[in-house]
């Protein structure tokens, strides 16, 4: 029985994921920031007899506070962890600072999957074959890095935001992937393509319309789920691996560059250190 830790796992693909793990008899730990929805997906594992199996727990992610207190819960839970999947991310149109000063998408989409990833890579490293499943929109093609203005200050658009936090997360799983040996998991980047989900965020009118046109072109989750899973029981033999729509993305390029990783790394080093200190 694997232990599977999954981030939007009360909605879309996170949550077809969950319950496709806890009806192969593994125990799956779903984050989230909805008790209600919460709720269902344990209600859901109830009726299907895995209640003994599912775990739900309330987190406000955007926040590093509530993701260490997460990565702090899990330990003393679980003995290990060998799956962690990244799927949490909330669109907005307009700009939003969580109470911690840090802009909502920055801290949602590239600082909770840095700190998740790092912060049970412990627990990852006694599973037989430890997979992060990192699902996010490549960042290959999009803009480049806003170093001086990582948090949108000036400008914001909620479309930029985004292909940003594509960015950040290839630079992560880089790093990531750097770690000498001390992270046995393998780190996977994967775009499955467009999906009919929820795509949760905050609209302004013009962009819930393109969300509605994207959502009637995209494919069924139904569609996406199996060659995720196919990954994950069969993760790649390298430290580093990205795929988009199922085709494997080569790592050579600007979007996946050391040197940016790095400077990335100590960037968020730097803002975790002074959440620290300020707490």
């Amino acid at each position: 029985m694997k232990t599977i830790v999954v981030t939007g796992g009360t909605s879309g693909i996170g949550q077809a994921l969950a319950h496709t793990h806890l009806g192969r008899g593994d125990q799956v730990v779903v984050l989230g920031p909805d008790p209600l929805k919460g709720k269902k997906f344990l209600d859901t594992a109830q009726s299907a007899g895995a209640a003994d199996r599912a775990f739900f727990i309330e987190a406000d992610l955007s926040l590093v506070s509530e993701n260490r207190r997460v990565i702090e819960e899990i330990k003393d839970r679980f003995a290990t962890v060998d799956v962690l999947v990244l799927c949490a991310r909330y669109f907005r149109s307009h700009r939003m600072v969580t109470s911690e000063g840090i802009e909502h998408n920055f801290a949602l989409y590239y600082l909770s999957r840095y700190l998740l990833g790092y912060g049970l890579a412990d627990l990852m490293n006694r599973a037989e074959k430890p997979v992060v499943m990192n699902i996010a929109g490549p960042g290959v093609g999009a803009p480049g890095v806003q170093w001086n203005d990582l948090g949108f200050e000036r400008d914001y658009d909620g479309w930029s935001a985004m292909f940003q936090g594509g960015r950040l997360n290839d630079l992560l799983g880089v790093s990531f992937a750097e770690g000498g040996g001390a992270r046995r998991a393998r780190y996977v980047l994967l775009f499955p393509g467009g999906t009919r989900t929820g795509f949760a965020g905050e609209f302004d009118a013009a962009t819930a319309a393109h969300i509605d046109q994207m959502k009637r072109a995209a494919q069924p989750v139904e569609y996406t789920v199996p060659p995720i899973l196919e990954i994950i029981d069969a993760p790649p033999q390298e430290p580093l691996s990205a795929f988009v729509e199922g085709a494997p993305l080569s790592l050579v390029g600007p979007a996946f560059d050391e040197g940016a990783a790095a400077r990335l790394d100590r960037i968020t080093q730097e803002l975790l250190r002074d959440k620290v200190s300020a707490s």
